[in-house]
């Protein structure tokens, strides 16, 4: 693909914004407090709206519930539209509530269960009021112990539970579901992998697909194969960037294995699956808590940024003709010239010719609004617990 027209596909690319990340966060031993955290959701999409402000991507923001519960849903949804932002996926929480410490949908008490359907069921509604299309479902559901409970039973609850949500959707809402391989639960995980997603994805429709968060996989694990087979079935509905060293470390997109982002993005750019209608929606989901909560969020755009730019300059032919050929060496230097190449010169002219500045991180550094939310801003929350 030639450089103008991967400046073209890159135009039409957008990723959105989680709005936990912006406030304070940390590790189990210390919530490292920053100044100008945002102290409600407003103030939270308003942190959002700077980041689309400077990369002129980022236009949607999702909320998590109920960390991000306010009165009047409506009344934020005006709020997002009057920054240029729109409200995103809504992300349920069945995970902080005393009652879930045996599971949530999976949990063998019935008046539990009764409990999380119930919320994943409020959250439609919150997707009502804002005009959000996509509900998330993530649940920290699983054993401790062999024996703790039947793991085919818990697989039978978590069905049951499933389907009355997705019977709550209106017919343009739409459902994904997350996996991750352990933790809290150490023994066995309800929903552990893209496979169990996928399956109960299948057994409850069309508007029912995978979310890959590129944090939750064993190490070593090939996850853009996975990618690959979901967009083969057409049921990679989302994903959760962010970077690992171990397990879910939750960190900035890029900044532990920029390679296999690139390698990811490659499957996406070679399934046409970067279009905006392909049904695949680009997220963050990250915790910044030692670095500016801006910032990073502007980095991490400016990496995916960055790893698309060089999937889209990956000389498809020359690469179908080597690996049609058996060429292993010719093949792989196709891909490397193109994972080697300085795209952030194409993407400084590319925002140059959109009207922004060419280096969002210092153009935001340069705002003052960093130095202006500090000043007005006074008991910001934690991300989740209070906030």
């Amino acid at each position: 693909m030639t450089p103008d027209n991967a400046k073209a596909a890159l135009r039409d690319q957008t990723i959105e914004l989680p709005s936990w990340a912006f406030g304070n966060s940390g590790t189990r031993f210390k919530v490292f407090g920053q100044p100008g955290v945002p102290r409600d959701p407003y103030e939270k999409l308003a942190d959002a709206a700077q980041v689309h402000r400077y990369t002129g991507i980022a236009p949607r923001v999702s909320l998590h519930i109920p960390w991000d519960l306010v009165e009047d849903f409506t009344d934020l949804s005006r709020h997002a539209a009057d920054l240029g932002v729109t409200i995103g996926m809504i992300n349920s929480n069945v995970f902080q509530d005393d009652e879930y410490m045996l599971g949530s949908l999976c949990n063998p008490d019935a008046g539990v269960r009764r409990k999380a359907i119930d919320h994943h069921l409020r959250c439609i509604d919150v997707m009502r009021a804002t005009g959000s299309k996509d509900l998330k479902v993530w649940l920290a559901d699983g054993l401790n112990y062999p024996g703790q409970d039947s793991i085919r039973g818990r697989q039978d609850r978590l069905a049951e539970g499933l389907a009355e949500i997705y019977a709550g959707l209106d017919e343009d809402q739409h459902m994904v579901l997350e996996y991750k391989f352990f933790e809290p639960a150490f023994y066995a995980t309800d929903v552990p992998d893209w496979g169990t997603s996928l399956l109960h994805c299948m057994a409850l429709g069309d508007r029912a697909d995978v979310v890959l968060d590129t944090g939750h996989h064993a190490p070593g694990t090939n996850i853009e194969f996975i990618v690959a087979q979901l967009l083969r079935q057409g049921r990679l509905g989302a994903f959760d960037f962010n970077s690992r060293f171990y397990a879910d470390d939750d960190l900035m997109v890029g900044a532990a294995d920029p390679f296999q982002l690139f390698r990811i993005m490659h499957e996406i750019v070679s399934a046409g699956a970067l279009a905006p209608d392909s049904g695949v929606n680009f997220m963050l989901d990250q915790c910044h808590n030692i670095e500016p909560k801006i910032p990073g969020q502007i980095r991490s755009v400016m990496n995916v940024q960055e790893a698309t730019a060089k999937a889209l300059l990956v000389d498809a032919d020359a690469l179908a003709a080597a690996q049609q050929a058996g060429d292993v060496l010719g093949a792989n230097a196709v891909l490397m010239d193109a994972y080697n190449t300085d795209t952030r010169p194409l993407l400084a002219e590319l925002r140059e010719e959109q009207g922004l500045d060419p280096n969002p991180m210092a153009a935001f550094a340069a705002s003052g609004y960093a130095e202006k939310i500090a000043a007005e801003r006074v008991g910001g929350a934690q991300a989740g617990w209070g906030a």
